[in-house]
């Protein structure tokens, strides 16, 4: 499929996505979440010709470290060459294109292909040819022969993009308002933050938007996370819905900022972190105090955030802090990957507090995010059974909620959707068609 010639604009409503700003409702076609055809415009008109997530700097702390992924169903080598530069290179030997790197993380100079027994350098260069007497100019076609890189790969705090188009903004461009609040994060740590040893790697049948919704709706964590605020409240933490507030940070990103969540540790102090956290606590403050200023310390440790850079990026400032990225293998299949950041030199006592924390709430096993993958694998399901329904009205999901407080211009709320139709109306921009199907009255 080719790209038209001038897709719509970003905000410009096609047939998938409905808004009726007078009468304040705003709906989504299922088969936005279903249809394969969808699925493979998101490929070509998103994955393909944005910035994509890959990792974290500090996932690859020594020369020869490397990891290999997926985005946007490509294979990646993700690595830092023997003097000591970020690489990243498409998983496929140039000579027929078989699979290089077979292991998922490791350290080592060189990629060797096991079909014809071809060797890599970690910086990309052709470094063995068996049998090279039958070239030639051997040095000519080593040259030819290196790894494709991949067209652009920029960082910011630490963060890893890659974009497949060598066309596109450069990443400040494309991460706008979102930077600040990525640079928020990682001026927790005096000295920086970096991710544990690991990968939490899972699997989820529903399709990645859902996993977009769900982290931007607030709407959601009281009813599904009940077992865990029960457990707040028995710990001593009042858990409110006050100074929640939801904002559209342009170009798909948005933002959920939570002050009356939870605790943050180092940073708010609650019962369950125990006395002697709550003296580092103390101390922690003061140390952001002198560092960046009362201002700038309280709008880092003060609330927590829930982050989404589009499309695949969601940083959960909480508290504690995990990474989640999004990879897309089909309409209704997404992968996930998830990392602990933690701050550098931080004591080893709060270092597993921060672990223990992170995985009884946003971990795979923790008390919200089985509550997650449940909740959106049961809408999946939900929208594969409302295909072909007779009436098409039942073949829409509505977000409506708060468009009235839309209207007013006042601050969004968590618990409202306008995180949400934020993201729909960029993606609209991107993927959606113009020309609307019979769809029935409301």
């Amino acid at each position: 499929m080719t790209l038209p010639a001038q897709m719509p604009a970003a905000g410009a409503l096609g047939h998938l996505v409905d808004e009726d700003p007078a009468a304040l409702t705003f709906r989504v076609h299922r088969s936005a979440y279903r249809s394969a055809e969808v699925f493979q415009r998101e490929r070509e008109r998103i994955w393909a010709h944005t910035w994509l997530y890959l990792g974290h700097e500090s996932e690859l702390s020594r020369p020869g470290d490397f990891k290999t992924r997926s985005l946007g169903g490509r294979p990646l080598i993700f690595c830092r060459d023997s003097a000591g530069q970020i690489q990243v290179f498409l998983n496929a030997c140039t000579h027929r294109g078989t699979i290089l790197c077979r292991h998922p993380e490791g350290n080592s100079k060189f990629f060797q292909c096991f079909y014809h027994a071809w060797a890599f350098s970690n910086s990309g260069e052709l470094a063995a040819l068996p049998g090279d007497d039958a070239y030639a100019d051997v040095e000519a076609f080593k040259e030819r022969m290196r790894l494709r890189s991949v067209p652009r790969v920029q960082s910011h705090e630490g963060f890893v993009f890659v974009a497949f188009d060598p066309d596109v903004p450069d990443l400040m461009t494309h991460l706008g308002r979102a930077a600040h609040y990525m640079s928020l994060t990682a001026q927790i740590g005096a000295d920086g933050l970096e991710t544990l040893p690991g990968v939490q790697l899972y699997g989820v049948k529903g399709n990645w938007k859902l996993a977009v919704e769900n982290a931007m709706d607030g709407y959601h964590f009281a009813p599904t996370h009940n077992t865990f605020v029960g457990y707040l409240r028995e710990t001593g933490f009042a858990v409110t819905d006050d100074d929640q507030y939801a904002y559209d940070l342009g170009d798909g990103h948005g933002l959920l900022v939570l002050t009356g969540h939870n605790g943050r540790i180092g940073m708010v102090w609650e019962p369950r972190f125990g006395p002697q956290e709550k003296e580092r606590t103390t101390a922690k403050r003061r140390e952001m105090v002198d560092r960046l200023g009362a201002e700038r310390a309280a709008e880092v440790a003060d609330a927590s955030r829930i982050l989404f850079v589009f499309p695949n990026l969601l940083l959960f400032d909480l508290e504690a802090l995990t990474i989640r990225q999004l990879e897309p293998v089909e309409a209704g299949r997404t992968d996930v990957r998830a990392w602990q950041l933690v701050e550098v030199g931080e004591p080893q006592v709060t270092r597993e507090l921060r672990v223990r924390t992170m995985v009884s709430f946003v971990g795979p096993g923790g008390l919200a995010t089985p509550d997650d993958i449940e909740a959106y694998e049961a809408v999946q399901r939900g929208i594969e059974a409302t295909a072909g329904a007779a009436d098409p009205r039942h073949d829409w999901s509505d977000m409506s909620r708060g468009m009235d407080n839309e209207r007013l211009g006042n601050q969004g709320r968590s618990i409202d959707e306008g995180a949400m139709r934020s993201f729909w109306r960029h993606w609209a921009g991107l993927v959606d068609e113009p020309s609307p199907p019979e769809t029935g009255s409301w």
